[in-house]
């Protein structure tokens, strides 16, 4: 693209969190001089929130704000700005203070939590999304309050975990047969139930929520669970609802359905992070990725693909991390396609790691407390190289030492 070109044309952001930070930044990298406007729903300074959940939660941190001078890149910030709709046709956004106008659009709106039903302005009933629900949750942990968490995941075990180290009691309710059920299979998800016991925390499997009030959560089964507070975690939608009418494309999720340069249907708009899914040739589907790590990568295809260079495929291997219960737990990859899975050590062992392959290559991995079988399994998984089962299963064996 041109000096003149980029000068001329006005890229605008719509989501100040990491997606819509990082693409904000990465065009300035990639040499783009034109105006970029970052348009955030959120008072606040634009913040990373993984700690939420962990530091600023804990009050060991105040915030987590991103360490990016906008003044400095020539970022115009709109903050505390909700953003009600798309004119494509005009090339605006409808926003609470007006219509903004845009050369080209990215949408990082990323994803709103799902609200429990009945749940909606009851006292004592939280979220853990945004900064402000930390900082309300914050006290709850200072007083040691009885908690009940709704859902086993990724936040329920994570929050669950900050609860106990503040002297909580913590009971959490999950519907299904065993936490981060529908994402991890049976003989994995098993023993990382039993972490909860171990630690302090009362998990209760096929339990479902039938009515919360005040100081209370009644299950569907008649039993009564005391709460002075309530914490929800049952998975997130993405954040599209002001796309309505737009004419933009959406699969049943609620997420932009981009391309594999991350172009959605309507020319000079693009989605990354949280709200938009794309295809993945690795994977052979349609991914939507809900993690740090895909907000940080999606934006550097993005820029590339605005300043006029061609970016190649985004098609990630998808990573992501969780502390929870003393456990670092990591992932990558995908597992649904696998055909093979292979433990390295057993869940009875401090470190465990489970791989899966696809006509004998690696296509995920999972590692609790194992970091080093995470970098290389990641590049084995990257480069599709097939592995010796028996010399991948031997958890003294490292994983590049595997290679068939």
């Amino acid at each position: 693209m041109s000096e003149q070109k980029q000068t001329q044309r006005r890229v605008v952001v719509v989501g100040a969190g990491m997606a819509g930070v990082q693409t904000a930044v990465a065009l300035r990298e990639q040499g783009f001089t034109g105006p970029v406007t970052l348009i955030g729903a959120e008072p606040h300074q634009p913040y990373d929130r993984p700690p939420l959940s962990k530091a600023v939660l804990l009050g060991k941190a105040e915030d987590s704000a991103f360490d990016v001078d906008f003044e400095d890149l020539g970022i115009e910030l709109r903050l505390g700005v909700d953003v009600t709709g798309l004119r494509a046709a005009d090339h605006e956004v409808d926003t609470e203070a007006g219509p903004v106008a845009y050369d080209t659009l990215v949408i990082a709106t990323g994803a709103h939590p799902l609200v429990l039903p009945g749940s909606d302005g009851v006292p004592g009933v939280h979220l853990l999304r945004t900064l402000d629900d930390a900082v309300r949750l914050g006290p709850v942990l200072e007083r040691r309050h009885a908690v009940v968490v709704v859902g086993a995941g990724w936040i329920g075990a994570e929050f669950a975990t900050a609860a106990l180290g503040a002297g909580c009691a913590v009971t959490v309710v999950e519907a299904a047969d065993l936490p981060l059920a529908g994402v991890l299979p049976v003989e994995v998800a098993a023993p990382m139930a039993e972490w909860y016991g171990a630690n302090g925390a009362e998990l209760l499997t096929r339990a479902r929520v039938d009515a919360v009030e005040p100081g209370r959560v009644l299950l569907a089964d008649g039993r009564e669970l005391p709460a002075e507070a309530v914490v929800v975690g049952i998975g997130a939608r993405p954040a599209t609802a002001w796309l309505a009418g737009s004419g933009i494309a959406l699969d049943p999720s609620g997420a932009v359905t981009a391309d594999d340069r991350l172009r959605t249907s309507l020319p000079d708009v693009y989605a990354v992070g949280d709200c938009a899914s794309f295809p993945s040739a690795r994977y052979g589907e349609r991914l939507l990725v809900h993690h740090w790590d895909n907000a940080l990568q999606g934006p550097r295809t993005v820029a590339a693909a605005i300043v006029g260079d061609d970016p190649g495929p985004y098609d990630p291997v998808p990573y992501f991390w969780s502390e929870q219960f003393g456990h670092f737990v990591q992932y990558a990859g995908h597992h649904a396609g696998a055909d093979e899975l292979l433990w390295r050590g057993t869940p009875a062992d401090e470190t465990w790691s489970v791989l899966w392959l696809r006509s004998g290559a690696p296509v995920a991995l999972l590692t609790v407390g194992r970091p080093r079988d995470l970098a290389q399994g990641r590049k084995l998984i990257e480069t599709a190289t097939p592995l010796d089962p028996a010399r991948a299963a031997d958890p003294s064996v490292p994983l590049k030492a595997a290679v068939r």
